[in-house]
């Protein structure tokens, strides 16, 4: 039995290592952050949020650590709703028809949103009025 090679298991985009790979994400990154700020709203609105919300967190009276938490709960939401975004463009693209489970991972990425946002209130809240 003939044993498959490497390349038959990877992407055909894979291949760039070292610094060209580092230099490939670092664009593909951007473009991603360029695609979702262009296609959907609620990242969109979310950059929004996180221009204000940023900036107050280093004038609010707390430590390193608590400034760490405000925006990195800032962070984290826009990180899921990048997640969201991505799984519903794949959702989307296998197919536009209507079904259970299609309906089920798009709801669960929209609950992750939620539950990051849920976050971000209770650490502002905690850090801010405790």
């Amino acid at each position: 039995m003939e044993h498959p090679t490497h390349e038959h298991h990877e992407s055909p985009f894979k291949g760039k290592t070292g610094l060209a790979r580092l230099i490939n994400a670092l664009r593909y990154s951007i473009d991603g952050l360029r695609a979702a700020y262009r296609h959907e709203d609620a990242f969109r609105q979310e950059c929004l949020l996180a221009a204000v919300l940023i900036p107050v967190a280093f004038f609010v009276p707390t430590a390193a650590f608590g400034k760490a938490m405000l925006i990195g709960s800032v962070l984290l939401v826009m990180i899921v709703e990048l997640i969201n975004s991505a799984i519903e463009a794949t959702v989307d693209r296998v197919s536009l028809e209507r079904h259970l489970l299609a309906k089920r991972a798009k709801d669960i990425g929209s609950a992750a949103v939620l539950l990051a946002l849920i976050n971000l209130a209770v650490v502002w809240g905690l850090v801010i009025f405790a």
